[in-house]
Order: C-alpha cells, then structure tokens, then sequence
C-alpha cells in the first residue's frame, strides 16, 4: 500500500461513515469487501500516525 495523504481525523470518519453503512445492511457482498478493505487500509494509517506521535512526545519528554 501506497502512504495515502489522510489526515487522521478524516480516516476516523470515513471509518465510522463505513461501520455505519456495514451495521445498516446497505451493502452488497462486492461492496462490503471493498469497504472492510478500504477500512484495514485506513486503521493502518491511524496506527502509523499514532506511534509516530507517540515517539515524537516520547522524545520531546526524554530530553528534559
């Protein structure tokens, strides 16, 4: 997977706009395997801006 430019903020609301449309029942089986793809995509990149955060606050602290 390619980085993907998303602000964390906007993946957390596609994630929900997905979960949403999966706990409705609107999709079909080729779309429902599209989105639960889209959103592993997604939590990955939440993932990786959260450890990158937590390192740099990691650092900042560690050189008081």
């Amino acid at each position: 997977m390619t980085k993907e430019k998303i602000s964390y903020s906007d993946a957390v609301v596609e994630i929900e706009t997905i979960l949403k449309k999966i706990e409705e029942g609107s999709l079909d089986v080729d779309a429902l395997s599209e989105k639960v793809s889209r959103v592993t995509d997604l939590l990955k990149i939440c993932r990786d801006r959260l450890h990158k955060t937590e390192a740099q606050i990691d650092k900042i602290l560690g050189e008081d």
